[in-house]
């Protein structure tokens, strides 16, 4: 989300520093889709958030006090694709160490949840996407401020409370409005206008601000300032965890909506004993080896480390970088298609671990790639490979089409060489809709992301609802070493394509002559074993004739795939860091020097 440079870099000069750190600061670096420099470096979708995260990497914060400051602040600024009412993963490089961790920040359900609870009791029908979402049932314990206080602990060193000051600042200034944070208000106008909290924060005078306009939000800077000094007991044990619940309970519905909505507006069992229990893990990353790289993923309850794994287990059977470049993608298209068909039978919260190595083996690649024929699309959808069986034996049912949500992502590095790559969100676009009361937070509509109903035939289904459980996601934050070294780190917003993007952008780098910011601009596509290919149009015109050629088809194109950020480490220091250059309003990447 692009907005005025100038007001942006104005920001960052009141973060909390310790008064030693405080010496006179270089010139501001320069901030746009593309850096490259020293120092350090922060990619996300959004300048104010990058110069705050850039000016703790300045005033020497490391690369996890740098990720969580820029994430507080794209909670202001991005608030409809996250915030602490949301969860997320959090994925981080030790360069002392040269260790890879993770946090599982994922919002998880209420204890009392059930497997029907998306199906409505009076006719046993699954509830429609958007009855489901906006309501009180879609809302799990949110993860986010657990996995910051969680990564500042282990890994910073600021402390939590002063990582929060200048995005408060931020909401209490306001941010100016741009085209996207406008038109994401304006896609969900119906949603927000149902709720008394919501209207009053985004719908001004009962209409989306204007674009230009000062956004400021100073219940989130009171709740970030109260977060400060009391630290997060008073969210999930104190105040701030109560009104949370009573939002979840009894949904602040406006008394005079704004615009109609078809569906009931359903309570949720949401309890402070489940946001009080609320617990971080920290699985084992997933790793992979491709072509010489070493990559790096999220463990479940994400499913993007083992998909984009598996992916590339089945892609390095294949020569892609001797490959016509419709070749290539064809064989790209084929691999994400098989992947999603495993990932839909078999990764839920609760995989056993046997199964996910087994999914991320060399040999389960190949009995998977057998079924690839280069001169010929599969139909879709393909079935899941039978984990059972030997050789290239399919099962006998296949996976759904998944809504699409949204996100955003960071990347971060510090001068040390640590690295994060940090995805959270608040599910769809706008979460469940409802701001919570004088809190200034949007809360998620997570749960939507378990199948409503079971989707594997008379096979368990991995991702159904269940007490205190956490829905499948499809976040993907990923770092990539060679020969031991940090190579690239990189991740995505997008709901199911997230995993799509990524694997594209790293092909599109290692295998086919790319340079990082190409590999990020080039048109996206998504095969997630559906019928049609989905596709941004100038993808779908420069390859569309030659992949049909090969038996494949589109859907109805998309204008957009995913909002990625990245960073490429060069040697000797050196760092290329990567936003998107127009996709959700073009993303801002900068370094702390330019030269050595």
């Amino acid at each position: 989300m692009r907005r005025s440079l100038a007001s942006a870099l104005l920001i960052p000069a009141l973060v909390a520093v310790p008064a030693a750190a405080q010496a006179a600061p270089a010139a501001s670096p320069a901030v746009g889709a593309t850096a490259v420099g020293y120092g350090g470096a922060v990619s996300s979708v959004d300048p104010t958030a990058t110069a705050v995260g850039l000016e703790v990497l300045r005033r020497s914060g490391n690369a996890v006090d740098a990720a969580v400051a820029t994430a507080a602040a794209l909670g202001v600024t991005e608030p409809f694709s996250a915030g602490i009412g949301g969860g997320g993963f959090f994925v981080y490089y030790d360069a002392k160490h040269k260790t890879v961790s993770t946090i599982d920040g994922r919002e998880s359900g209420p204890a009392t949840m059930t497997e029907d609870i998306f199906v409505d009791p009076a006719d046993h029908q699954p509830y429609d996407f958007q009855e489901a979402r906006v309501s009180g049932l879609s809302v799990g314990t949110p993860g986010t401020l657990a996995t910051w206080e969680a990564a500042t602990r282990k890994w910073g060193t600021r402390s939590l409370g002063s990582l929060l000051q200048p995005a408060a600042t931020v909401a209490d200034r306001g941010f100016p409005v741009d085209a996207t944070f406008r038109q994401q208000i304006a896609d969900n106008a119906a949603q927000f206008g149902q709720f008394e909290s919501t209207s009053d924060l985004y719908l001004p005078g009962g209409q989306p601000p204007a674009v230009g306009s000062t956004q400021r939000n100073p219940d989130l800077a009171d709740t970030y300032r109260l977060i400060a000094r009391r630290g997060t007991d008073v969210f999930y044990r104190g105040a701030v965890g109560a009104d949370v619940v009573r939002t979840v309970q009894h949904p602040p519905v406006a008394d005079h909506p704004i615009g109609t909505w078809a569906y009931p507006i359903r309570p949720g069992d949401l309890r402070r004993s489940d946001l009080a229990r609320y617990r971080v893990n920290f699985p084992a990353p997933t790793t992979s080896d491709y072509r010489g790289l070493t990559v790096y993923g999220m463990s479940t309850p994400s499913s993007g480390g083992t998909t984009v794994g598996e992916a590339l287990n089945i892609l390095e059977r294949f020569p892609l970088s001797r490959s016509a470049m419709t070749q290539a993608l064809h064989l790209y298209a084929e691999s994400t298609a098989l992947a999603f068909a495993d990932r839909n039978r078999y990764v839920g919260a609760y995989t056993p671990q046997p199964v996910l190595k087994k999914l991320l083996s060399d040999g389960w690649a190949g009995r998977r790639a057998c079924e690839i024929d280069p001169a010929h699309a599969l139909t879709k959808p393909v079935p899941p490979g039978d984990i059972t069986a030997h050789g290239c034996t399919p099962a006998s049912v296949g996976g759904p089409v998944e809504q699409g949500q949204s996100t955003t992502n960071l990347t971060v590095t510090d001068k040390q060489g640590n690295i994060v790559e940090y995805t959270l969100t608040i599910e769809q676009t706008g979460g469940n809709a409802m701001v919570v009361p004088g809190r200034g937070f949007l809360l998620n509509n997570e749960l939507t992301d378990f199948n409503f109903t079971g989707t594997q035939g008379a096979a368990p289904d991995p991702n159904l609802p269940g007490p205190n459980k956490r829905p499948r996601s499809s976040m993907a934050p990923t770092i990539v070493l060679q020969h031991g070294k940090p190579f690239l780190a990189l991740g995505s917003p997008g709901g199911a394509t997230i995993i799509t993007t990524v694997l594209q952008v790293l092909i599109n780098r290692v295998d086919l002559g790319m340079t990082l910011p190409e590999a990020m601009a080039a048109p996206r596509a998504s095969q997630r074993n559906t019928a049609g290919i989905q596709a941004e149009p100038a993808f779908h015109q420069r390859y569309g004739p030659g992949l049909e050629a090969l038996g494949h088809t589109f859907g109805p194109d998309v204008a957009e795939l995913g909002a990625a950020t990245a960073i490429e480490f060069t040697g000797h220091g050196g760092l290329i860091a990567t936003a998107e250059p127009a996709r959700r309003g073009g993303g801002a990447a900068g370094v702390v020097r330019s030269h050595r």
